[in-house]
């Protein structure tokens, strides 16, 4: 893993944004999955103001809340067409959310599975991690081979995210999520973590050991996975100093 610390959210984003807006300039028919939460907000913002060309692109989201009304506030799919679809020219048709009212959700999880494969896989997978360490909703213990699928929420998870329903109470239980070994079939992950209560996710992810107790553990296996993080959330890892002398010293072909 490739582990980029700046001192602030700010500036992670925006390098993690200078990566993407790279790529989709050197390959307009990018698959881009995408990732929902305050943690991309910033990064989204910053796509946005660079008015790049998305109208070949294609995008697969990471989850779904399972039961929601579709157009309710809190879906992925209202999330994503607020804050980033609706300020580019993507088509419609080539954005890919899970189907969080699907009728048959093994059916609905394996033809999303089979859409990314015609898409030709994902070329940069974003990503944020939970305080537990999960990746996408795939939640501690989860399979590191999991494909899409049905997934039951932590209470921590469901504790974590009552702030954007009002209460814990009012959290779908369920959800849809790729899988550990979708994400890693992308040939780049991009892991976005900011803020202290991060921290000890983030460690365990990058200096601890290779486990489904930390999902995100698992992109130390990934060949090209970068991680843009804040000084609060690198606060826990023991060689962040070597990290951030590892990013100055970059030979200038390797800067973005």
């Amino acid at each position: 893993m490739e582990i980029i610390i700046r001192p602030t959210a700010a500036e992670a984003s925006s390098l993690a944004a200078r990566i993407i807006a790279k790529h989709l300039r050197e390959k307009p028919k990018s698959v881009l999955g995408l990732a929902t939460g305050g943690t991309p907000l910033p990064l989204y913002r910053t796509l946005i103001a660079m008015d790049l060309d998305w109208s070949e692109v294609i995008t697969f989201n990471l989850d779904e809340y399972i039961g929601l009304p579709r157009e309710h506030p809190q879906t992925y799919h209202s999330f994503m067409w607020e804050n980033l679809f609706r300020h580019t020219n993507i088509r419609p048709e080539n954005v890919h959310i899970p189907d969080g009212n699907a009728a048959d959700i093994p059916a609905h999880c394996a033809e999303y599975e089979e859409r990314i494969r015609n898409a030709g896989g994902i070329d940069i997978q974003l990503l944020g991690i939970g305080t537990d360490g999960h990746i996408g909703f795939n939640e501690p213990t989860s399979s590191l081979a999991s494909r899409t699928r049905i997934k039951t929420l932590t209470r921590q998870t469901c504790a974590d995210n009552a702030r954007f329903f009002g209460s814990e109470e009012k959290v779908p239980k369920h959800v849809i999520t790729m899988g550990i070994g979708t994400i890693m079939e992308a040939r780049m992950n991009l892991l976005l973590a900011f803020g202290e209560n991060k921290a000890a996710a983030i460690a365990g992810a990058v200096e601890g050991p290779i486990s489904s107790i930390n999902p995100a553990s698992i992109l130390q296996m990934h060949p090209v996975a970068k991680a843009c993080i804040d000084d609060a959330a690198a606060s826990a890892l023991e060689r962040a100093n070597y990290f951030r002398w590892v990013h100055d010293n970059k030979p200038d072909w390797q800067k973005i």
